[in-house]
This record gives structure tokens, C-alpha cells and sequence, in this order.
């Protein structure tokens, strides 16, 4: 019975540990549409509003480090649960920095809501829309321990490093074509490899996921 009772309460903690992670991943979704929303809409408020998230974000690190720590000491895992653990501990690094880009793309909206906008936002939303998609899919491969969804996360980054690229050819025109463009160009040209960056941490944490699953590091390989 005493066993029992251990085993229910290891289960609550790792269950705890995974509701954290996805509570931790919930705001930094909310940060990528908020920045965007905040540039299509030219609403500083919201982008304003939008970076007291981060300190939100950085106390659930804290707390979920603590908390695998913690796990770690007492119940001393081993083998697929060590790997959860210990990928949790990098999962909330990785959730962390997309927070910290979250901040840096809403202090350049700022910024290019004072100025006359360059042009219709299209590529960017969608650009937000699928590096917001890769995070919340790679937390929920983690949380079901979804390998071929983690895969997939993998496989979709090639398309935000594609449109990245598009977005910086199209702004290399405007600069070109008209020097008065460049400093709008330039934070909008930030921006976009922001939401790179973040589609990137993303990547990693669906490749940490398939170490979990299959013990194999998938990462620096190609197909």
C-alpha cells in the first residue's frame, strides 16, 4: 500500500511538471500573437502590455526547474522518466528565450507604430502564425509523447526558414528602391528572423522530444 501510495504521488509530481510546461507554453503563444496583433493593429497598448508576460514566463522557469530538481533528488528516476526530467529542464530554457524574442518584437512594434506603416502585413502574420503553431505542437508532443507529431514540427520549419528568406528579399527591395524605407525596413527585417528564431526553439524542443521517445539525438543530422 506504501508503494502505492509513492508511486500515485511520483505520478502528480510528473503530472504537475507537465501542466506547468504547457501553462509556461500557453503565455509565450499569447506573447507571439499579441506582438503580431499589436503590429497589424497598430496597437502599442497591446504590444506595451504584451512584455510584462516575460516575467510571467522567466517565474515558471524558475518553478519548473525547481521542481525537476526536486524529482530528481527524491525519486531518483531512471531510463524514459530521467529523460523527461531532464528534458523538461531544456524544454523550459528554450520557452524562456522565445519569450525574451516575444519582448524584442514588441519594443520594435513600438517603434514602427510611431512611423507611417511600409506596407500591408501579410507574410509576417503568417510567419507568427506557423512559429506560434511549431511551439504549441512541439509542447503537446512532449505532453503525449507524440513522436510523429515532433517530426512534424522537424519537417515545418523549412517552411518558416522560407518564408523568412521571402520576407528579407521583399524588404532588401523596399530599401533599395527607396533609402527613406530602410530604418522600417530594418526592424520589420528584425522581427521576422525573431519568429525564425522562435520556430527554431521549437525545432529543438521536438527534437529533444524524439531523444525522449527513442533515446536517438536527431539533431545537426540531416535526412
Amino acid at each position: 500500500m506504501e508503494r502505492e501510495h509513492i508511486i500515485k504521488q511520483y505520478d502528480a509530481e510528473l503530472n504537475e511538471i507537465r501542466t506547468l510546461i504547457l501553462q509556461m507554453g500557453g503565455k509565450v503563444e499569447a506573447m507571439i500573437s499579441n506582438c503580431i496583433k499589436a503590429l497589424v493593429d497598430r496597437d502599442t497598448g497591446l504590444a506595451e502590455s504584451t512584455i510584462p508576460f516575460d516575467h510571467e514566463v522567466n517565474h515558471l522557469e524558475v518553478l519548473i526547474d525547481e521542481k525537476c530538481l526536486e524529482v530528481l533528488a527524491r525519486r531518483q528516476p531512471a531510463a524514459r522518466d530521467l529523460r523527461f526530467i531532464t528534458l523538461a529542464l531544456k524544454i523550459v530554457t528554450d520557452m524562456e528565450r522565445i519569450g525574451d524574442q516575444c519582448v524584442s518584437i514588441a519594443k520594435r512594434v513600438k517603434e514602427l507604430n510611431e512611423e507611417p506603416p511600409l506596407k500591408p502585413y501579410i507574410d509576417l502574420p503568417r510567419l507568427a502564425e506557423s512559429s506560434r503553431a511549431m511551439v504549441r505542437e512541439s509542447l503537446d508532443a512532449f505532453v503525449r509523447g507524440d513522436e510523429k507529431l515532433a517530426m512534424q514540427v522537424c519537417e515545418n520549419d523549412q517552411f518558416v526558414d522560407d518564408l523568412n528568406i521571402q520576407i528579407q528579399r521583399e524588404l532588401l527591395t523596399f530599401m533599395m528602391e527607396d533609402p527613406g524605407t530602410i530604418t522600417r525596413a530594418l526592424k520589420l527585417n528584425y522581427i521576422s528572423k525573431c519568429l525564425e528564431r522562435i520556430a527554431d526553439h521549437a525545432t529543438n524542443v521536438a527534437e529533444m522530444v524524439i531523444f525522449m521517445i527513442k533515446g536517438k539525438d536527431i539533431r545537426h543530422t540531416t535526412n
